[in-house]
């Protein structure tokens, strides 16, 4: 655990992505002069028969009932609420310290460009406020869409606080279970979007196969060669040819949006894996060069910094381009996304907007959030 700022008070992040494959907590501090000050972290598993409820809502399946999908969102509340003590408890600091919690909640719908758009996170944080005794910010999506924005991707704004330079272009890329792009040129201009998906499909396609919650190091997807032709099949979504802002999630790339374009073939599931990896990269390569040719730096945070391959893929695809985890910058990339919502709580308090209308679409800057006070 990093050392405390006894000056400067404390913001407690939480987050759970497309994946679902836990609840990271944070937290972190943040001087007045700039930069974030992480300073202890964790992750905690959801429970089984939650977690598989909220992939299937996330890809697009009905719920039971109401009543069913109430009792799911007090159920997400108290998980996040029990992260939020179990990360206090394991540093040893008091809930008086925190100043506010963030909270991201969970995705179970984003449909930004339906008529009219919305996007859903459940987690009630009411719960969370009860049950941790401390001020809570979320439902942070829902006011850039009715702002007419996609309320995706948040993280931006953070990443050109904490990561921007006067002297390079740069980009910073969460691969989560959709990948997205913060592209932070020199001369301070920002834009931001998703790129398509990332560990959602791996993750999915090596849980199918395997019987493993991921593919860990890339062994999987090694074992298999790129089909170039199912690879075209792929790219061949009329997703990926729109212009930013755009942004996307599990309700669109799922293994049954993968069953469709592999049709009647006979692929041996490794080179499957292989392709989907590729998918990834090509994707991801393709927007950056797009959108921000100069960039000299890509600087890599969520799960997939994990999957040696998956970046050895972009970066092949990338020369000339640095790529690195945000570790070398000081920001942990487990956590990065969990500090952001820990940065939009403290944002929020202060009155400050949290959106950027130049990532998200919408008609102007916005205040996002709900305060829930202790």
């Amino acid at each position: 655990m990093a050392s405390i700022d006894p000056q400067l008070p404390l913001f407690l992040g939480l987050m759970s992505g497309t994946s679902a494959d836990g609840i990271d907590a944070a937290l972190a501090q943040f001087p007045a002069e700039g930069g974030c000050r992480f300073v202890h972290g964790h992750t905690f598993d959801w429970k089984a028969e939650t977690r598989a409820a909220l992939i299937a809502l996330g890809q697009g399946a009905e719920p039971a009932s109401l009543d069913a999908l109430g009792q799911l969102d007090a159920e997400v509340g108290i998980a996040f609420a029990a992260a939020a003590n179990g990360l206090l408890e394991r540093a040893g600091i008091e809930r008086t310290r925190v100043q506010a919690i963030g909270s991201h909640g969970q995705t179970i719908r984003h449909r930004p460009t339906s008529n009219p758009g919305f996007t859903w996170q459940i987690g009630d944080a009411n719960r969370i406020a009860e049950l941790t005794g401390i001020a809570t910010v979320a439902d942070f999506r829902r006011r850039d869409v009715a702002a007419g924005g996609h309320g995706a991707p948040l993280m931006p704004a953070f990443h050109l606080a904490m990561l921007g330079s006067a002297h390079e272009d740069r980009a910073v890329l969460n691969l989560g279970g959709i990948a997205n792009l913060s592209l932070l040129a020199r001369d301070g201009s920002l834009r931001g979007f998703d790129t398509g998906p990332a560990n959602a499909l791996l993750d999915g396609w090596c849980q199918r196969h395997l019987g493993a919650a991921f593919d860990a190091d890339g062994a999987f997807a090694a074992s298999g060669r790129v089909d170039d032709a199912l690879l075209a099949r792929l790219l061949d979504d009329a997703w990926f040819a729109l212009p930013p802002p755009k942004s996307t999630g599990r309700e669109h790339f799922h293994l049954d949006w993968v069953h469709a374009r592999l049709g009647s073939g006979s692929f041996s599931p490794a080179d499957v894996q292989a392709t989907l990896l590729e998918l990834t990269a090509a994707t991801i390569a393709d927007a950056l060069l797009a959108h921000l040719p100069g960039v000299q730096r890509l600087l890599v945070c969520g799960g997939g910094v994990r999957n040696p391959l998956l970046l050895q893929r972009i970066a092949a695809r990338l020369p000339g381009v640095a790529v690195v985890s945000s570790a070398t910058h000081g920001l942990d990339p487990d956590y990065m996304e969990a500090m952001g919502f820990a940065w939009l709580a403290r944002e929020t308090l202060a009155g400050r907007p949290g959106n950027l209308p130049s990532v998200s679409g919408a008609r102007g800057p916005r205040i996002l959030g709900a305060i829930h006070p202790a």
